[in-house]
């Protein structure tokens, strides 16, 4: 897994003060997108074990922050790693966490046995406060919606759908 960008602090990505967290890599090719360069799985960092020290160092230090968002890139095309970093940040912080994604929450839950990283990305589902779900629809863009890029797009309160759902 690679880390394309981090923003310590922002407002774009989730109420409050967020620190987000950019995963490279997206197989969406969504029309219209705001960074192609995030698409590619080449870009970015390597996540190693002293990267995720320094990143939770960080998360640790900052009394302002409101919670922690995962964006991309996608970062479900790299659910096994992140859903092991979620873990960690959920027992080591208990700050609220957001994730950006071009699935929508319906094809995560039928997809959830397919293979290990569908596996994975289900269960980030019951790890994660608030999922931001659907591909960019350039013909559904709306600058007025909050952190969403097109209307299509959807805020879920993961547990709670989970639970409604019978899924947790």
């Amino acid at each position: 897994m690679k880390i394309l960008k981090i923003y310590k602090e922002t407002i774009s990505d989730g109420p409050g003060i967020r620190y987000s967290i950019y995963i490279a890599g997206c197989l969406h090719a969504c029309k219209g997108c705001h960074n192609m360069l995030s698409w590619s799985f080449k870009l970015g960092k390597e996540f190693t074990k002293d990267y995720e020290e320094e990143i939770l160092k960080d998360l640790k230090a900052n009394p302002l922050l409101n919670g922690v968002t995962f964006s991309g890139g996608d970062p479900m095309f790299s659910s096994i790693e992140v859903l092991k970093f979620i873990k960690r940040i959920k027992l080591e912080t208990n700050l609220n966490i957001w994730l950006y994604t071009g699935f929508t929450i319906e094809e995560l839950i039928e997809q959830r046995n397919n293979n290990k990283e569908s596996f994975a990305r289900f269960e980030i589902l019951k790890e994660i406060d608030i999922l931001v779900d659907g591909r960019f629809v350039l013909e559904l863009y709306d600058p007025k919606i909050l952190y969403r890029g097109s209307s299509n797009q959807r805020l879920i309160d993961t547990k709670q759908y989970l639970k409604k759902n019978n899924l947790f």
